[in-house]
């Protein structure tokens, strides 16, 4: 599996992450694209990072809410989540191509994300968006139980998929992530490296109540808030390999 991580979240003078710290152990940056998080400044610096450490590039579109870290969800038309798709990843594909990087994914951050999980039309209209951009780009998606049928999905809107696990949330017994206002919905570092260990030999993790849930996946996010954490990446990254 590749090791991604949601970085550039950044803005003006308030930093968000250890992205010179984390870039060196990771294989997809996720980019903030400024709805949620990043200014052109963050952008620049981010993905000239990532060329550096030949990290590949993707954006991460968001509701427009930079006071809620686009973790809140929004009643957005299938008009206007195709126009902000479209708005956002055009920002940071252009941004790469003065940077002679070329953007090849797209992930939707926090409440997009969770709402493109959920519900149908959100999906199907951030996979419209895809469709109708001006080159082809992966979307990259959470590896549910429904898997088969977001892959159909996206085969009948002409759009890749890049499926992925995550090292440090617990899963529900239905295969989504438990809800981060439930307890034990983040792992400490002890169970979020037994969990990535239990995906690489045996391709699955256990459940909240213990329920063992396959799990396919080509990608795997992590995060790297703290010191803590761009440590864990690093043992992690021991565990996987070399992407």
């Amino acid at each position: 599996m590749k090791l991604n991580c949601d970085l550039g979240e950044s803005f003006g003078s308030w930093t968000m992450g250890l992205d010179t710290e984390v870039m060196p152990h990771i294989d997809q940056a996720n980019i903030a694209a400024g709805f949620h998080a990043g200014d052109p400044l963050v952008i620049r610096r981010t993905l000239l990072l990532a060329k550096e450490h030949g990290v590949t590039v993707g954006a991460h579109p968001a509701y427009p809410d930079l006071v809620g870290f686009g973790r809140r969800s929004m009643n957005c038309s299938r008009e206007e989540i195709i126009a902000m798709i479209h708005y956002q990843v055009a920002a940071l594909d252009g941004m790469a191509a003065c940077a002679n990087l070329q953007l090849r994914y797209v992930k939707p951050h926090g409440a997009l994300y969770n709402d493109m999980m959920a519900k149908a039309d959100v999906r199907m209209a951030i996979l419209e968006a895809l469709a109708e951009y001006h080159r082809p780009l992966a979307l990259m998606l959470q590896a549910t139980p429904e898997v088969d049928e977001h892959r159909h999905e996206a085969d009948n809107a002409g759009v890749e998929v890049w499926f992925e696990a995550f090292a440090d949330r617990c899963y529900d017994d239905d295969g989504k992530l438990l809800a981060r206002n439930k307890p034990g919905a983040v792992h400490d570092r002890k169970k979020m490296l037994a969990q990535v260990q239990q995906l690489c030999i045996h391709g699955s993790v256990s459940s909240a109540s213990g329920h063992t849930l396959a799990v396919a996946a080509d990608t795997l996010c992590v995060h790297g808030d703290n010191l803590e954490a761009v440590q864990a990446i690093q043992d992690i990254r021991a565990l996987v390999g070399q992407g």
